[in-house]
């Protein structure tokens, strides 16, 4: 198996890093936002569905938020990591020129059955006419995991995946993971959930580019709670090198 690039994105911050622990199921739900404080924000607006009229040559991208979203609101409030400003992601990616696809899953929803919601949706952007180096999923968190099964499923390796702050051993213990397509991996050095996606690159037999980023923020799980540029840019540049064919 190819070597997967590992790349570590450096700044210096005043915040104290986390404890790195080993990972179990009521650690993940902790991760997940269960004890966080409930949000009332309205509901937004978003793109839940594909939209009825494609441009095959615009970029599409569908956003699978943490599972705190699920459990507390649109705009929960965690007292480790802060506010989830998930608005604010969907926005930010959308001024990148991305066509955002996402919306606010129920609570207790089931990885594998949203993975086959998300394989519709990437196959019906396919069937329209859309290239695959043209629709990019991502998964923070828990959708994360949701990113990865769809992956698994639609076996297409020119789609582009994003990983952010799940790969550990608890997810390749409960799920069958086969990822394919361009996948790249994003996790903060003090994340004490998300940490290396090498074995699950390892144990995968469709990918074609694969890259990991390790960020130096030190804020650990809480990176994926709000639009950082030091996460954005990763995530625009890797969809910008698919569709323009380039390979790095």
């Amino acid at each position: 198996m190819p070597q997967f690039e590992v790349t570590v994105k450096r700044r210096v911050t005043g915040v104290a890093p986390y404890n790195r622990s080993m990972c179990s199921l009521a650690a993940l739900a902790l991760a997940a936002g269960m004890a966080a404080t409930p949000s009332v924000s309205p509901t937004p607006a978003f793109r839940q569905t594909v939209p009825a009229k494609l441009d095959p040559a615009a970029r599409y991208l569908i956003y699978l938020h943490g599972r705190i979203i699920e459990e507390r609101g649109i705009r929960p409030t965690d007292p480790r990591y802060g506010t989830y400003e998930y608005v604010a992601i969907v926005r930010a990616l959308e001024r990148r020129g991305f066509t955002v696809v996402t919306e606010s899953r129920p609570s207790g929803t089931d990885p594998e059955r949203y993975a086959r919601t998300v394989q519709g949706q990437v196959e019906a952007l396919l069937a329209a006419g859309v290239p695959a180096r043209h629709v990019t999923v991502l998964g923070a968190s828990k959708g994360a995991v949701i990113a990865m099964l769809a992956s698994t499923f639609i076996r297409n390796r020119d789609v582009n995946f994003v990983l952010m702050s799940n790969c550990n051993d608890w997810v390749r213990e409960h799920f069958r993971v086969d990822l394919y397509g361009n996948v790249l991996s994003i996790y903060d050095k003090n994340d004490e959930f998300g940490t290396s996606c090498g074995p699950i690159f390892a144990q995968s037999r469709g990918l074609a580019r694969r890259k990991e980023v390790v960020l130096q923020l030190g804020t650990g799980h809480a990176v994926l709670y709000r639009p950082l540029p030091e996460w954005l840019d990763l995530v625009d540049a890797w969809a910008r090198e698919a569709a323009s064919g380039e390979r790095r």
